[in-house]
């Protein structure tokens, strides 16, 4: 296993669940129709995925263009990738997206979705990382 990969699969994970569990549940708490939720979700995602890198790295002296390079550089495809296979469970789970925050199917297409998207974002890790495109020197600066 390549343990770089995997710590920033589970870095972009961590930034994307947020976002898109965040996303779903103000788009669920205000009645939002189905495109809009995902819409709200997906931009969530991306935006706590890349703070999770860009913050630390702007936390830590790194100029605001460096770091920005780093995250939207490090963290696009696999994020895209992470919602690409979430937002396909969800739309294929009967109900999930007419579920309530109260219903089971809403949290287990939600939690179903973010672990088929870990199994789906890794082995683009392992590839980006091990080929030099991954700009994820950004976890030495945690």
């Amino acid at each position: 296993m390549n343990r770089v990969a995997f710590d920033a699969t589970l870095h972009c994970l961590t930034g994307c669940a947020i976002g898109e569990v965040g996303g779903m549940v103000l788009a669920t708490a205000f009645g939002f129709e189905n495109g809009p939720s995902i819409g709200v979700a997906t931009v969530l995602a991306f935006v706590f995925g890349y703070a999770f890198t860009f913050v630390p790295l702007t936390r830590s002296g790194m100029p605001f263009a460096s770091a920005a390079r780093i995250a939207i550089g490090g963290d696009t495809v696999s994020i895209t990738v992470m919602e690409i296979v979430d937002n396909a469970v969800v739309l294929v789970v009967p109900g999930a997206l007419d579920a309530g925050l109260g219903d089971g199917i809403f949290w287990a297409s939600l939690v179903g979705g973010l672990v088929l998207a870990f199994v789906a974002a890794y082995p683009v890790n392992v590839w980006l990382v091990t080929s030099g495109r991954r700009g994820h020197g950004a976890h030495g600066h945690h």
